[in-house]
């Protein structure tokens, strides 16, 4: 029955590991690449308070990668979020994949402020050695 995301064990295990600490800015890091989507939320300092991935959400192989897996990722996030007491987020987009902003819409459906968001996906200037010629 795991591996298809509607677990609701995998869930409410989630939620209850909540950190004692309560604040109302936090910093939201979504990390999203063609395999799976990670979104940690860190404090003002960068200590990162809670996190969720679409693998640890009960998605495997190919379906980690979805936007779908991702807008799990993301209310689960969201709830957290609330439980902790955050009211505004700065948001650190990296990479490509197809979840990035389905994971943001659905973390921003739990009424939680966006005061920035800001893309870090990191972009070569030139990039590695091509190879040789060959030579047949």
């Amino acid at each position: 029955m795991s591996g298809w995301g509607g677990d609701r064990g995998r869930r409410d295990r989630a939620l209850s590991k909540l950190p004692k600490k309560k604040l109302d800015k936090a910093v939201l890091y979504i990390d999203s690449t063609f395999n799976n989507t990670r979104m940690s939320l860190a404090d003002q300092k960068g200590g990162v308070l809670t996190w969720s991935s679409s693998g640890s959400m009960g998605f495997a192989g190919t379906r980690k990668g979805t936007p779908f897996a991702a807008a799990k990722v993301g209310e689960l996030i969201g709830e957290k979020a609330t439980a902790v007491g955050v009211k505004e987020v700065e948001v650190f987009v990296k990479g490509v994949g197809s979840g990035r902003e389905s994971a943001l819409r659905s973390f921003a459906g739990k009424g939680i402020q966006i005061s920035a968001i800001h893309d870090v996906t990191p972009v070569p200037h030139n990039g590695p050695r091509p190879p040789k010629p060959r030579r047949v």
